[in-house]
């Protein structure tokens, strides 16, 4: 709801006038509309000179060793007191500050002359330059060092960090973007609504925005122009920044919250206004996240991410570990209620040392997901057979419906195989239980012929089939507007599964970021999607907007969007009633 550091929202607006009001464009995440005093956060520091150290070559050491230590401490402690996976962000954060290595190299450059910031500063462009060439999970990293490096000089040079502004009233957070050791600290009664000059709609900044239940607006160019305390209008659902808005502005945005305050607090199954049923089910990593998920009233689980089992293994973890974890999850949801695992995506930005992929001069399209277990003569497949049979018997006897899908599917043929091995393991592949996601634009194309055989059902995973689609890599910030599943070219490859889906008489589902934008979220329906699986935070919002809309609603909103020309003007005119 539209809010203020103080005072009536018109108060807010002050004198300001038609000829003061700018506006700026970004990609909105949530459909609030915030208002508030802008607030920056304390930006970077600059490059340090490369000029002769003027201290001994120890002193300069023992400085750029004192910073990078400073940095760690200050990383953990910030993670001990946000606790959670948070924490896990943060510390995998301070050992790389502590990493030998940067030491080492550090303490070379010092040694040749350099100043304790210089050698800072030069050390980690290296391991920039390195990750950013090393495939896409490494690659995301990146953002992760530019903060500590920032850091690091800040403390060697004796600034203060880059980090959130220290304020007592609430205020509209603008940034850059934001890092993982700023987030830790937001504070949720004081940060109205994020907005940054960079990322897309599955950025951190984003993904974090729509786990907390914060409005924002990302990737909104000319908003770093925007001094301290100027009031603005940030409309998450336009995907727009209004500073300096007129009263009336205000006035209408404070009406058009309240009756979303109002709406939000619907609870019972999704469905549309005339009672059409659409799932509205949770993303999940692991067993911490099952009590969020219950509590926001999900009707399952769309997205059981497995991955939390192997990342941090040397060795595959045995069968009777698997089965612990899984049947951990599955006994906490009741009868009827669905649980869909997606079996291991292994490769790209989650390497492996037990699922050996070989060298990949590009990762994203490689030998990923389902590719990772048929590939090099099923020398891995072992691997997936021990976790389709670990799935089998953790659902033996529980109240949970359990489906498995498998991600990185293109063709029929591939489809076909995993449903030959997941019967084998003793899943139920006859009443389709055992299906794939849709991540590429020739899964979806083909999902006609897909359907057509034992396959039973279909998750669309948006955040993929977005970047694969507009060829645009999701992890670089820099072309973050072009990951925008509201593109008409998105809309139209959903809308193609959804076709096969309503064809072959077999289930379509989301489960990627899109399932989380309450208007996407009934353009999804309108292309044929019956279930949307998002972050647990979300689903109160996006059960609230679909019953405000019939099923006819839904499909003339995505008859629209997908015939736009772009991903904003699909927004609109989806939008319009």
């Amino acid at each position: 709801m539209p809010e203020t550091a103080g005072g009536s929202a018109a108060e807010a607006a002050g004198v300001a006038g038609a000829a003061d009001r700018t506006e700026y464009e970004g990609v909105g995440v949530g459909t609030a509309t915030v208002a508030g005093p802008v607030a920056r956060t304390a930006q970077a520091p600059p490059e340090p000179p490369d000029v002769p150290a003027t201290a001994t070559a120890d002193e300069e050491r023992r400085k750029a060793l004192a910073a990078l230590a400073a940095v760690a401490a200050d990383l953990r402690a910030r993670g001990a007191a946000a606790g959670g996976d948070t924490a896990d962000v943060l510390e995998a954060q301070a050992m790389m500050a502590e990493d030998p290595d940067l030491e080492e190299r550090v303490s070379a450059r010092v040694a040749a002359g350099k100043t304790a910031a210089r050698a800072i500063h030069e050390t980690f462009a290296g391991y920039r330059e390195m990750f950013a060439g090393l495939g896409e999970y490494l690659a995301g990293r990146v953002a992760d060092l530019d903060d500590i490096a920032a850091r690091a000089v800040a403390v060697a040079t004796g600034v203060a960090m880059p980090g959130l502004p220290r304020r007592t009233e609430p205020y509209v957070l603008v940034a850059e973007d934001l890092a993982p050791a700023d987030t830790a600290l937001l504070d949720r009664r004081l940060v109205l609504a994020l907005v940054t000059a960079e990322g897309g709609p599955t950025s951190h900044t984003a993904i974090l925005a729509q786990s907390m239940g914060i409005p924002a607006v990302v990737g909104a160019a000319g908003v770093l122009d925007l001094a301290d305390d100027t009031v603005v209008l940030v409309d998450a659902a336009a995907g727009t920044v209004v500073a300096r808005p007129t009263s009336e502005e205000l006035e209408a945005a404070v009406t058009r919250s309240a009756a979303a305050v109002t709406a939000t607090a619907l609870r019972g199954p999704g469905r549309t206004a005339d009672s059409q049923p659409v799932r509205l089910l949770a993303n999940i990593g692991g067993a911490a996240d099952v009590p969020e998920a219950l509590a926001a009233g999900a009707e399952g689980v769309g997205l059981f991410r497995t991955e939390f089992l192997y990342l941090d293994a040397d060795e595959p973890p045995s069968l009777p570990a698997q089965v612990k974890a899984y049947r951990e999850i599955f006994e906490a949801f009741g009868a009827g209620a669905r649980v869909v695992v997606r079996t291991l995506d292994a490769g790209a930005d989650k390497p492996l040392p037990f699922v050996p992929l070989g060298e990949e001069p590009n990762p994203a399209l490689g030998v990923r997901g389902l590719r990772a277990f048929r590939a090099f003569d099923g020398r891995n497949e072992a691997v997936l057979r021990t976790q389709l049979e670990a799935i089998n018997e953790a659902a033996d006897a529980v109240p949970a419906d359990v489906w498995v899908m498998a991600p990185m599917v293109n063709e029929a043929p591939e489809a076909e195989w995993f449903c030959d091995l997941a019967a084998s393991c003793g899943l139920d592949v006859v009443n389709g239980r055992v299906g794939i996601m849709v991540e590429t634009p020739a899964a979806a194309l083909t999902a006609g012929a897909i359907l057509a055989g034992r396959t039973g059902f279909a998750s669309i995973g948006t955040n993929d089939l977005t970047q694969y689609t507009m060829a645009a890599d999701r992890m670089l910030g820099a072309l973050g507007t072009c990951q925008d599943p509201w593109h008409p070219a998105v809309l139209k490859l959903i809308g193609a599964a959804g076709d096969a889906g309503a064809a072959t008489g077999k289930p379509i589902g989301v489960c990627g970021e899109a399932a989380a934008d309450p208007l996407l979220a009934c353009v999804l329906v309108g292309l044929g999607v019956r279930s949307l699986s998002m972050a647990p935070s979300a689903i109160a919002e996006v059960r609230a907007v679909l019953a405000t809309r019939t099923l006819e609603d839904c499909v003339e909103m995505a008859a629209r969007a997908r015939w736009a020309a772009t991903a904003r003007e699909a927004r609109r005119t989806a939008a319009a009633r």
